[in-house]
């Protein structure tokens, strides 16, 4: 028998949270091959922090846009601007970002394969990864590795065949994008430093549809969990309502979001999963590429201390760790999406508390910060009581001044 080529790790997957436990554990001079299928591109937004920028030093160039400005758009159309006090919000091309990602894993030590996975099995300290050339599946490979980790996407292949809990059955919701060419002229309806976010349980009965610039194409999408509602007809009529159903559409796709981390990342030997595999995609927002990147640099760090000591309980330590930072934001945000999404009149209320200048610079203090901001408790307070009110009724969500001061979309 031919003995099988062996490595450290073996990393399941080549988006951001994949590329970068790849990585950073090349970077520690283990031995890593990084599997990823050819072609493939999630539909996102694109949306990335400066923290981001700066954690994983991604260099300016990749940007294709820099948003200084959001605007929330309610169920009776009428629109909060949101805009950034000095700074900005990086827009990326996925299949460029993730692609300079794979690179810089390959540059750092990492063997970059291309395939797709079919199966993973136990040989004794060891796990047995198979997979097949991308386009043939009667080409098999095998390799054998100390330690797996999975990033292969929500309801993930590794993480079931780990038989890790829950793994097949992580609520999601269902994303869906057309990349378009962007219009030559700015009008109010878009412009390409400002991202549109539309709450409106026409475009989306339990989540948003978006508007996001990319430079030279812009992604226009929406997510739902329901599975009778149709994605595509919500994205032909944010087309129309934009003005841009006759811009050319360069790609169609489609993936779900998982909206709640997995109680178990890990199967207490030698298989860990990361990113959306992990289910770490923020609620309310369904924000993915900092905490997808977080997380694999969190598991590639557990899986360095799991190699050194030979202690498979160290690989545990990497959901402790992210939830200490994030977990706290998780939850708030759940309870936002499980609240604020249910009907119109909810989502009419949650954009009306938007117009806010307080909530406004804490929102965006907590994004690009990417944690809770712990200063001035007095704004915390006051807009802790302008939301009960909100809640129990005791204001009208529009006021005239207020709805003088915003503007209709088109």
């Amino acid at each position: 028998m031919t003995e099988l080529e062996q490595f450290d790790v073996i990393v399941v997957g080549g988006g951001p949270a994949g590329a970068t436990a790849a990585n950073d554990l090349a970077a520690k001079g283990h031995a890593v091959m990084l599997l990823d299928k050819a072609g493939r591109i999630k539909p996102c937004g694109g949306a990335i922090p400066p923290r981001l920028i700066r954690d994983f030093d991604i260099p300016e160039d990749l940007l294709c846009a820099k948003i200084n400005s959001a605007r929330m758009i309610s169920p009776s159309d009428v629109g909060v601007d949101m805009p950034i006090e000095g700074g900005y919000v990086g827009m990326v091309n996925r299949e460029v970002f993730d692609e300079f990602l794979r690179a810089r894993a390959a540059k750092t030590g990492a063997d970059r394969r291309t395939g797709v996975f079919k199966s993973l099995e136990a040989d004794g300290d060891r796990v047995l990864v198979t997979y097949h050339d991308t386009g043939n599946k009667e080409v098999l490979h095998t390799v054998a590795a100390r330690c797996v980790i999975g990033a292969d996407g929500a309801r993930s292949a590794v993480a079931s065949q780990a038989e890790l809990p829950n793994a097949e059955r992580v609520p999601c919701v269902f994303a869906y994008h057309e990349i378009v060419k962007a219009p030559d002229v700015t009008n109010d309806a878009y412009r390409p430093t400002r991202c549109d976010v539309y709450y409106q349980g026409k475009l989306s009965p339990d989540f948003y549809a978006w508007v996001f610039p990319h430079g030279d194409t812009a992604s226009i999408g929406t997510g739902s969990a329901n599975k009778g509602f149709s994605l595509r007809g919500s994205v032909g009529a944010l087309r129309q309502t934009i003005g841009l159903d006759g811009a050319e559409t360069v790609r169609r796709e489609g993936a779900p979001i998982p909206l709640k981390p997995l109680k178990k990342w890990d199967n207490g030997k030698n298989v860990i999963v990361c990113g959306d595999a992990a289910g770490v995609v923020a609620p309310s927002s369904g924000e993915g590429i900092y905490y997808a990147m977080e997380s694999a640099r969190e598991v590639a760090t557990s899986v360095e201390m799991a190699l050194v000591s030979g202690d498979a309980r160290a690989l545990a330590t990497a959901r402790k760790r992210f939830l200490k930072h994030h977990g706290k934001v998780f939850f708030i945000l759940g309870i936002m999406q499980y609240f604020w999404y249910q009907s119109d009149k909810r989502r009419e209320r949650f954009v009306s508390i938007c117009q806010d200048e307080d909530v406004q610079k804490l929102t965006w203090e907590a994004y690009m910060n990417k944690e809770l901001s712990r200063r001035d408790p007095g704004k915390h307070l006051k807009i802790f009581l302008k939301d009960t009110a909100h809640l129990f009724g005791m204001i009208s969500p529009w006021h005239r001044k207020d709805r003088a001061q915003q503007h209709k979309s088109a």
